[in-house]
């Protein structure tokens, strides 16, 4: 399991790393300045399981990253460790994407609690699946292994992007899973795609 740690300031990005190998020191966690260090590390670790962005970087400012990043990969989870206030950039932050956002501010300990949850829901094995998947779950099980988006699905599928959410919200419940890579990992280990 790889983490990206991207932050352009070296010792707040080692704390970062320093509070996630106390979480688990198995983790594979690589430190990046800057976003376009990303898709030579994905060369080299693979795509990761989860990232924590800063959100001001030399190639980037704001939520553009944490756009950018969701768009090339929506699957996989995001935390926004920012030194700018909840109140200016945590709405935004979500609406782009990332899963959780926490101010550098917040101190070690808020910032160990919502990684560990992070990590806890993309480390959990999911359970194994039911006996019976409609037609339609089976067909997003086998475009989510392919990393659709929700736009391609819809697309692919002539259905709006919202029908495409409540399907995947659908088929996660029933799987028991909390992600896409969870579902796609389930469906490959089981046979399903």
């Amino acid at each position: 399991m790889s983490i990206f740690v991207v932050d352009d300031h070296p010792l707040l990005r080692e704390a970062v790393v320093m509070l996630i190998r106390r979480l688990n020191s198995k983790l594979n966690v690589v430190e990046l300045d800057r976003m376009a260090a990303i898709g030579p590390a994905m060369q080299t670790h693979g795509k990761p399981e989860l990232i924590c962005l800063d959100l001001k970087l030399p190639d980037t400012n704001g939520v553009s990253g944490v756009r950018e990043l969701k768009q090339q990969m929506p699957e996989v989870p995001l935390v926004v460790l920012s030194a700018a206030a909840a109140q200016d950039y945590e709405d935004l932050a979500l609406e782009a994407g990332a899963q959780a956002y926490v101010a550098k501010s917040a101190g070690p300990a808020e910032i160990t609690n919502k990684l560990r949850a992070l990590l806890m829901k993309e480390g959990a094995e999911p359970s194994a699946p039911p006996e019976k998947l409609s037609k339609r779950q089976k067909q997003l099980l086998i475009m989510l292994d392919k990393g659709l988006s929700n736009r391609d699905i819809a697309d692919e599928l002539e259905i709006s992007e919202h029908t495409v959410k409540v399907h995947l919200w659908r088929l996660f419940r029933r799987l028991n899973v909390k992600s896409r890579s969870q579902a796609s990992h389930l469906a490959r280990t089981q046979g399903l795609v």
